[in-house]
């Protein structure tokens, strides 16, 4: 497809005559994924679609006993920024949250961000130069220790370190700069207009790890943490047990900033 067959399609997305679905399922098809098709619908001022409920609305956290997963290939390692493949990956996301994730439709949708930014609300600049995340208040990590906007900025800092020799780092190669504008609230600075400025932070290459636990593995220690294999996130699983190569254990997390979750109680992913 050329420029302008695609600026065509973007059109019948904007009057309606194609609809956002059908736009996604097309550039799936031409080897996108679906959050970079929602994002060029967003470039082009297209407001993303509101995500659908769940369904489901829970009253209280746990009740549901243990969850066995049987995974295709047992993960590794348990750090989001050192995964090879999505084995890892998908074990790492039992701990870790980005800022926020993906809907099957390829909307944003908020994890650890408070919001999702836009030019509506103020955080995200039209020419695509900067983004404003304002992150949620009163989240914690597993050690009780509080979530902030420095380990948002030290994530930057790790990541974009060579010597930490990061798989995620190109995902935040085109960061300037990250401005703290004050505890909750960080101003990310692009080196040019990013079109796809929620690839850093978000989705599977956006996981954040706390800083007072990785700091001192900076570069060429990165490999040396032991937070590689015993996590300590935010999400709504606390760490066990793990044996790479084989099998994870992970316990509710019951002071999980998201209410009346997990379900489960534990939960095992075996590989």
């Amino acid at each position: 497809m050329d420029e302008q067959g695609l600026r065509e399609l973007i059109e019948d997305v904007r009057v309606k005559r194609l609809s956002r679905r059908h736009f996604i399922q097309a550039m799936v098809g031409l080897g996108l994924t679906a959050p970079m098709a929602a994002q060029m619908l967003a470039a082009s001022s297209i407001a993303q679609a509101q995500p659908k409920a769940s369904g489901f609305t829970p009253t209280r956290r746990g009740g549901g006993g243990q969850l066995k997963v049987l995974w295709w290939q047992a993960p590794t390692l348990l750090n989001p920024h050192f995964a090879t493949g999505t084995k890892d990956q998908d074990a790492a996301r039992v701990f870790y949250e980005p800022l926020a994730g993906y809907d099957p439709d390829g909307n944003i949708v908020p994890a650890l961000a408070a919001e999702v930014p836009s030019v509506d609300n103020g955080g995200l600049a039209k020419d695509g130069t900067w983004v404003i995340w304002r992150l949620k208040r009163g989240v914690t990590w597993h050690d009780g220790k509080p979530f902030t906007a420095d380990d948002v900025v030290f994530n930057w800092e790790y990541v974009s370190d060579p010597a930490t020799a990061a798989v995620t780092s190109g995902s935040y190669r085109e960061i300037a700069r990250i401005d703290k504008i004050d505890s909750h609230t960080v101003k990310l600075v692009f080196t040019k207009p990013q079109p796809f400025w929620a690839d850093a932070f978000c989705g599977p290459r956006g996981m954040l790890i706390p800083k007072h636990v990785f700091e001192p593995f900076k570069g060429a220690k990165s490999r040396e943490a032991p937070a590689n294999l015993k996590p300590v996130g935010t999400g709504a699983y606390r760490f066990v047990d793990f044996k790479p190569g084989d099998v994870v254990r992970a316990e509710a997390n019951p002071a999980y900033h998201v209410p009346n979750r997990p379900f489960f109680d534990t939960l095992e992913m075996k590989g």
